[in-house]
């Protein structure tokens, strides 16, 4: 295992940290899952994992094919998907992103109270797409994927991409301690800071983008 190879993994690891940001997606887990059984919850919490991995294996893979069949080149798609993290930052900056996730969760729970005795299957919508496996992860993964050399560096991108994800699991299982833990202020704080590191990494895969372009021009 080479420098490289150390630097791709927490690049990735430090850039799914901020755009599944485990932090900010765990109380949306907690208020989507209120008044759920234990058993509920932990097969929520399992299932939504499960599934945002396998939506981020099949975009690792399949989206550089997808994006030759849609005549899209990956430098595009490279500034493409800067500018969208870029978006997603500025909404961790100034809380849009929490509002909106708060609003879904009141949505959802609104409707599981219609139903009384019955839990709302939250696994794939919200919590797998779009709040684990967004726009901003699976640009991420299709990125890193192509920045990755060889088997080695893409075990590195799936390092970091899979210690998230994990983190997320171990924190939906154990959502409710946590939350009474570091209360919404510390969790307010957190976000706004991975949202000013997310915008630094949504900045250089916008440059890299042109500049990939301008040298095949």
């Amino acid at each position: 295992m080479d420098a490289l190879d150390l630097s791709l993994m927490t690049a990735s690891l430090v850039t799914f940290f901020v755009v599944i940001d485990p932090i900010g997606v765990a109380p949306i887990f907690a208020s989507l899952t209120e008044g759920s059984t234990n058993a509920h919850r932990r097969v929520m919490a399992i299932k939504s994992v499960l599934i945002a991995t396998a939506v981020l294996f099949g975009f690792a893979y399949l989206g550089e094919w997808l994006l030759d069949a849609l005549h899209v080149s990956l430098d595009a798609f490279r500034a493409a998907g800067g500018v969208l993290l870029f978006m997603l930052a500025l909404d961790m900056i100034f809380e849009t992103r929490s509002k909106r996730r708060e609003e879904r969760a009141e949505a959802l729970n609104e409707a599981d109270e219609e139903i009384p005795g019955t839990h709302e299957d939250i696994s794939v919508f919200p919590m797998a797409i779009p709040m684990l496996a967004g726009p901003g992860a699976i640009a991420s993964i299709m990125l890193f994927m192509n920045e990755a050399e060889g088997l080695g560096g893409q075990m590195m991108v799936f390092i970091g991409m899979g210690a998230n994800l994990l983190l997320c699991l171990v924190l939906f299982l154990a959502v409710g301690a946590i939350m009474r833990l570091i209360g919404d202020t510390l969790a307010a704080m957190i976000t706004r800071i991975l949202g000013v590191i997310l915008a630094a990494l949504a900045a250089q895969f916008i440059f890299d983008g042109i500049q990939g372009a301008l040298l095949a021009g």
